[in-house]
C-alpha cells in the first residue's frame, strides 16, 4: 500500500512539473550537459556556472539536477572529459590524413587551431579549466593531457621509425609538445581570428623545433648540466 501511495505521489510529481511552463518532466545527463555548454564561452569558466543557472537553461528544477549529476564538480569534470575525447578523435583523423613528419606536425596543429576558430565550446572548456578551475577540474585537464601525451609518443615512435631518425626521451618530447600547443591554445582564445593564421605558424615552426632538438639530442646523447 506504501508503495503504491509513493507511485502516485511520484506520478503526480511528474505531472505537475510538465504542467508547469519552460520546466521538463524528464531530464537525462544529456539535456543538462547541453544546458552547460549553452552557458559557457572563452569567456565564462564551467566554474563561474551556478547549479540554479544551469537548471533554468535545461528547464528543470534545481532539484532534479542531482538525479543525474552529484554536483557541479562532476558536471564539470564530465564536460573537460568529452573535450578531450572530441579533440583527441580529431587531432587523431588529422595524423591519420597526414603521410611524412612535417605534414603531421601541420595537420594536427591546423586541426586544433581550426577548432578554436569554429568556437568549439568544448575544446574553450580543456584549454580555459587547466589555469581558472577548481583543483577537481585541473586534475581532469591534466588526465587529458596525459592521453595526449601517450598518443603522441606512440606517434613520434612511429614517425621516427619511418624516417629513420633519432628521438631522444620520447615521453619528454609528447610532454613538451603537448603542453607548448595548449599554452598557446589558452592564448589564442582571446585573440581575434584573423590573427590566428600568423599564430598556426608560429607554433608550427616551434613544433618542429622541439622535433629537431629531440633528433639532434639522440645523437649527440644528454645535454651537459
Amino acid at each position: 500500500m506504501t508503495s503504491l501511495l509513493m507511485l502516485e505521489a511520484e506520478q503526480a510529481a511528474a505531472t505537475l512539473s510538465s504542467s508547469q511552463p519552460g520546466r521538463k518532466a524528464v531530464i537525462s545527463r544529456e539535456d543538462i550537459v547541453q544546458a552547460a555548454l549553452k552557458l559557457v564561452g572563452p569567456h565564462r569558466s564551467v566554474s563561474t556556472l551556478s547549479l540554479r543557472e544551469v537548471a533554468r537553461e535545461a528547464g528543470i528544477a534545481p532539484n532534479s539536477f542531482y538525479r543525474q549529476f552529484r554536483d557541479m564538480d562532476e558536471l564539470a569534470v564530465t564536460l573537460i572529459d568529452m573535450a578531450g575525447k572530441s579533440l583527441r578523435e580529431i587531432i587523431g583523423e588529422a595524423r591519420l590524413r597526414a603521410s611524412h613528419g612535417n605534414s603531421v606536425v601541420r595537420s594536427a596543429v591546423q586541426a586544433f587551431i581550426e577548432q578554436l576558430r569554429s568556437d568549439d565550446r568544448l575544446l574553450h572548456i580543456l584549454l580555459r579549466e587547466g589555469t581558472v578551475g577548481s583543483d577537481a577540474f585541473k586534475h581532469a585537464v591534466d588526465r587529458q593531457l596525459l592521453f595526449f601525451e601517450e598518443e603522441l609518443r606512440l606517434d613520434l615512435i612511429r614517425l621516427a621509425e619511418v624516417n629513420q631518425t633519432g628521438l631522444y626521451e620520447p615521453a619528454l618530447t609528447a610532454k613538451a609538445i603537448t603542453r607548448l600547443v595548449f599554452a598557446m591554445g589558452s592564448t589564442a582564445m582571446d585573440l581575434p581570428h584573423d590573427k590566428l593564421p600568423e599564430l598556426t605558424e608560429q607554433l608550427i615552426v616551434m613544433v618542429r623545433m622541439i622535433i629537431t632538438g629531440t633528433q639532434t639530442l639522440a645523437v649527440t646523447g644528454s645535454p651537459d648540466h
